[in-house]
C-alpha cells in the first residue's frame, strides 16, 4: 500500500528518466525516496550558490597579527559603497547574516571584521583582560581607564579593517559607512572621531552596559564632540541603560543635521533583546533600517 502512495509522486518527479530506472525504483522503496528527495536538495544547493549573501571569510593585517573577518558583497563588479559592521563583546561574534542580507540588498558590502581575541582571529580576548585586571585592581577608577586604554588598542583593529577594505576593487572609497553595537558601538565612536575617510558612522547602544564606567563615558564623549563625519546614534528603550542616549544625544544633536540621536520603542521583552537583537536582527532591522539607510545617503551627499 506504501509503495502504491508513493507512485504518483514518483511519476510526476522521474518524467523523461528511462524505463528501467523507474522498475528498478518500484522494486527498491529506499532509491523511491532519494528520488524524491533530491529536487529539493538540488533547489537548496542553488540558492545557496546564487545567494549574493553567502559570506566569504577573509583575512587582513593589523599589526603583528593577522585578523579574519567575513565579507558580503552583491552580484556584479561594483564598485559598490560599503558598510564596516563592528560586533560587541561576545567571545564569537559570527557572521550576521541578517544585517549582511540587509545591506547587500541595498547594493552594499558588508563587512565583519573579527577584532584580535575574539571570533576568527588570535590574540587576547577583551574580556579576559578586564577580568584578570580587575581581580587584582580595586580602584574603580583604574579599572575604568584600563578599560579605555584596552577600547583604544582594540580599536587599531577597526582602523586595519578600513584601510582593507578600502583597497578592495569592487568597493567605492568614497561610499562607505560604519556601525555597530554595544562594545562595537563605542569602537564606531572612537573610530569616528578619527574619521577615517569615511562619510558616516551609525552606534548602536555604545557602552549601554557599561555606562556606569565614568573614564568610558568621558571618552565616549570626547569622541562624539571631535567625530569628522554625521553620527546616528540608536537606542532601543528597553536597553540597559539609555545613558549613551542621554549622555552622547543632545550632543550630537546639537552638532545640527543630519546628526541624529533616537530612542526607539522597546523591542523584545528583555534589556538583551532592545540592547542586541534590535541591532542585528530581522525584526529590528524592519524598525531602524529605512530611517539608517536615509542617514547614510543624506550624510554622503
Amino acid at each position: 500500500m506504501k509503495r502504491m502512495c508513493l507512485l504518483p509522486a514518483l511519476v510526476i518527479t522521474l518524467v523523461g528518466v528511462s524505463l528501467p530506472f523507474l522498475l528498478r525504483a518500484l522494486a527498491e522503496p529506499t532509491l523511491l525516496l532519494r528520488a524524491l528527495a533530491e529536487p529539493t536538495r538540488q533547489n537548496d544547493l542553488s540558492r545557496q550558490e546564487t545567494d549574493p549573501g553567502a559570506p566569504k571569510l577573509v583575512s587582513f593585517p593589523s599589526g603583528d597579527l593577522t585578523l579574519r573577518g567575513f565579507l558580503y558583497k552583491p552580484d556584479g563588479d561594483g564598485p559598490f559603497p560599503a558598510i564596516i559592521w563592528n560586533h560587541g563583546s561576545e567571545k564569537l561574534p559570527g557572521q550576521q547574516p541578517e544585517l549582511a542580507r540587509f545591506y547587500t540588498k541595498q547594493g552594499f558590502v558588508f563587512f565583519t571584521p573579527h577584532r584580535h581575541g575574539q571570533g576568527r582571529s588570535p590574540g587576547a580576548y577583551i574580556e579576559d583582560l578586564i577580568e584578570k585586571y580587575a581581580a587584582t585592581e580595586k580602584n574603580g577608577t583604574s579599572v575604568g581607564k584600563y578599560v579605555v586604554k584596552l577600547q583604544e588598542e582594540y580599536n587599531q583593529d577597526v582602523v586595519a579593517a578600513v584601510e582593507w577594505l578600502k583597497g578592495q576593487s569592487f568597493v567605492d572609497q568614497q561610499r562607505m559607512v560604519m556601525s555597530g553595537c554595544s562594545y562595537g558601538g563605542i569602537q564606531t565612536l572612537l573610530a569616528a572621531e578619527k574619521g577615517l575617510g569615511l562619510r558616516a558612522f551609525a552606534p548602536f547602544a555604545p557602552a549601554a552596559k557599561s555606562w556606569a564606567n565614568t573614564e568610558l563615558r568621558k571618552r565616549l564623549l570626547e569622541a562624539v564632540r571631535n567625530a569628522k563625519s554625521p553620527l546616528f546614534l540608536i537606542q532601543a528603550q528597553n536597553d540597559f541603560s539609555l545613558g549613551p542616549s542621554e549622555g552622547l544625544g543632545p550632543v550630537i544633536k546639537r552638532k545640527g543635521p543630519p546628526n541624529q540621536a533616537k530612542v526607539y520603542p522597546p523591542y523584545g521583552t528583555t534589556p538583551q533583546e532592545g540592547h542586541y537583537a534590535f541591532a542585528t536582527k530581522e525584526g529590528g532591522i524592519a524598525v531602524w533600517g529605512s530611517e539608517v539607510l536615509d542617514f547614510f545617503k543624506a550624510a554622503s551627499r
